[in-house]
C-alpha cells in the first residue's frame, strides 16, 4: 500500500532520494544528512523532550507556528551520527509541513527509504519513536 501520498514533499523527496541509492550508499547518505541537523537554538535548550527508546540521548520539540505550520527542534550528540541523521530527515521532511501531513506521517516511513536493512531492529524502533513522539507533541500543540 503507497501511504506518500500523505506525506509532505519535502519528506517524498527525501524518500525518493534514498530509495534510488544503491544500497552501498544509503548509510553515507543518511551520514550526511547528521551532519545537517540544525542547531539547536540557545533559548530551547531543556525545553525538549527526551526520546528514551532511543539508544542515545536524543531530545526533541514539536509545536505549531503563528500560521499552524509544523516547527521541529532536536539535540543529538554528535557521536550518535545514526540518530543525528534520522532526526535531520524527520526535520527536513516534516517542518514547515501542515499539521495534517505531519500527523500522517507513517512512523516506519524509513523502510520506503530501505534503511530496515541495514540499521539493526533495536535502532529502527527508536526511529520510528520519534515519529511517534513528534506526532504527540503536534497533537497536544493543536489542542
Amino acid at each position: 500500500m503507497d501511504e506518500s501520498g500523505a506525506l509532505p514533499d519535502k519528506l517524498k523527496e527525501i524518500i525518493a532520494e534514498f530509495s534510488a541509492a544503491p544500497k552501498s550508499l544509503r548509510l553515507p547518505l543518511l551520514l550526511e544528512y547528521a551532519g545537517k541537523l540544525p542547531p539547536l537554538p540557545a533559548d530551547m535548550q531543556g525545553t525538549l523532550e527526551r526520546v528514551h527508546e532511543c539508544q542515545t540521548p536524543l531530545f526533541l520539540r514539536a509545536d505549531l507556528d503563528d500560521q499552524g505550520a509544523v516547527r521541529l527542534h532536536f539535540d543529538a550528540p554528535p557521536e550518535a551520527p545514526t540518530t543525528r541523521g534520522f532526526a535531520s530527515i524527520v526535520s527536513a521532511g516534516l517542518d514547515g509541513s501542515e499539521l495534517s501531513e505531519a500527523l500522517a506521517t507513517p512512523e516506519d516511513f524509513y523502510e520506503q527509504m530501505g534503511l530496515a536493512e541495514l540499521i539493526s531492529p533495536l535502532r529502527l524502533r527508536g526511529l520510528g519513536s520519534i515519529v511517534a513522539r513528534v506526532k504527540r507533541q503536534l497533537r497536544e500543540a493543536a489542542s
